[in-house]
């Protein structure tokens, strides 16, 4: 067995890296990364340490220690990387997109419902409860129900 670690060359570490770093890329474990991080940096140790220091036993230290303490630092440290948030959280959901938007209605509602126009498009509307709303009031989008938006009259 010595004698397979004696012939480790930096390709070695470099191909255990990328190998490393193609499993992650399918696994989402962001563990890996950091253990293929510590085969590159072990790679370069192998490179540029004299050859007295980079035999195998060197390699497999250096490997180790960057290794734990690489993992231990993305468990710890760069924990929020792993979270992830959106950057629109309204994206793919136009209805929540509406909310906050002023409106025009374009007809008296009947029965609590008519129907509104926000920016260019003409959308399907509830009135709150208790509310009545004309032609032309303006009104304010207070949430939504599938694709009905539930609006609420503004003073002008």
């Amino acid at each position: 067995m010595e004698q397979v670690f004696s012939e480790l060359t930096f390709w070695h570490w470099l191909a255990l890296g990328l190998i490393l770093f193609g499993i992650e890329m399918m696994s989402g474990t962001f563990d890996l990364l950091m253990v293929s991080i510590a085969a590159w940096l072990t790679a370069a140790f192998t490179y540029f340490a004299p050859d007295s220091l980079s035999g195998w036993q060197g390699q497999m230290i250096v490997f180790g220690m960057a290794a734990t303490v690489l993992v231990i630092l993305g468990r710890t440290v760069l924990s929020g990387i792993r979270k992830t948030s959106p950057e629109h959280p309204t994206l793919n959901r136009r209805m929540a997109s509406l909310v906050g938007q002023r409106g025009l209605a374009m007809g008296d509602f009947i029965s609590g419902t008519g129907q509104v126009r926000i920016g260019d498009t003409v959308w399907r509307a509830e009135a709150v409860e208790g509310e009545l709303v004309r032609t032309g009031d303006t009104v304010v989008v207070e949430g939504a129900k599938m694709t009905t938006a539930i609006v609420r009259c503004v003073m002008s």
